[in-house]
């Protein structure tokens, strides 16, 4: 299979696939090939990037898999890290704590804790933005 980008006479471009480059040509001289946009057959092949195969071996995407791992896992401790000390843990209470700040609107508290999706749903229709953050262990 091989992919063309292909454009009509009136510059719409679009992509498509062909069984060959001969498939292509046969087709085209048919003029069953034509424009998805504007229906027209002038269909010619435009300049093209060639596609690069990757050629590591399954050794070698397992290791770089866990290397990602590895380090989005150290991210997200990181942000652990800096919510635990910038932030105050209201646990179970923080959807009535964030209602309490979001109303009073001099009160610039950072806070986290839980929410439930209904808790969550609540804030939202009443235009609490909130972020959740996936919340590594820190000895796992």
């Amino acid at each position: 299979m091989i992919k063309y980008n292909l454009k009509c006479q009136k510059d719409h471009e679009f992509e498509s696939w062909f069984s060959s480059s001969e498939e292509f040509e046969k087709l085209n001289k048919k003029k069953m090939l034509e424009c998805i946009y504007c229906s027209s057959k002038k269909i010619k092949k435009s300049i093209m990037a060639p596609m690069i195969s990757n050629l590591k071996s399954k050794k070698e995407k397992i290791v770089t898999i866990k290397e990602d791992l590895k380090n989005e896992r150290n991210r997200l401790l990181q942000i652990r890290k800096y919510i635990e000390k910038n932030f105050e843990y209201v646990g179970k209470n923080f959807s009535k704590k964030v209602r309490e700040i979001y109303y009073d609107k001099k009160n610039k508290k950072a806070i986290y804790g839980t929410a439930t999706p209904q808790e969550r749903e609540e804030l939202a229709d009443e235009g609490v933005d909130l972020l959740s953050v996936p919340w590594i262990e820190k000895d796992n």
